[in-house]
């Protein structure tokens, strides 16, 4: 087996619906995404010959999914008032509606099935809330 990874990090804003404590108010992380990448054998043609894939190619993909949500407010969908996010919107403020709880595991999971949905084999994707807290993602076998 073979494997790469790479990581990548942004800053963005959140908060916890129908959760009992700090985090149910907003707050902003320094997230830090490290995604693996593994295979079983190398590729045996063209330019990518003996990779598992370039490593441009595999920084590109998961830094432009960060890149999307550095700095912005992560909301979940339904968990503001039509009227908050008019407001939030008309002030300018850069909203990344997400359809789950902004939670670490979730966050995980998003960039696992979108980087697997790009074809990238994905073994294991990290997502770091503090320096010293991660979630960890593993695709399911399809």
């Amino acid at each position: 087996m073979y494997g790469l990874k790479t990581e990548a990090s942004f800053d963005s804003a959140h908060f916890l619906t129908d959760y009992y404590g700090k985090c149910e108010n907003l707050h902003g992380h320094r997230w830090r995404v490290v995604v693996h990448l593994a295979v079983d054998d190398l590729q045996t043609e063209g330019t990518m010959k003996g990779m598992v894939l370039d490593f441009g190619v595999f920084k590109r993909a998961v830094r432009e999914l960060a890149d999307a949500l550095d700095h912005t407010f992560l909301v979940e969908e339904g968990s503001l008032a039509p009227a908050t996010l008019a407001a939030l919107e008309a002030e300018g403020f850069s909203l990344f509606i997400v359809p789950f709880r902004t939670t670490a595991e979730n966050l995980a999971r998003y960039f696992c099935d979108c980087l697997a949905e790009q074809g990238l084999p994905v073994s294991q994707v990290e997502m770091y809330e503090t320096p010293n807290n991660c979630a960890v993602c593993r695709p399911l076998q399809r």
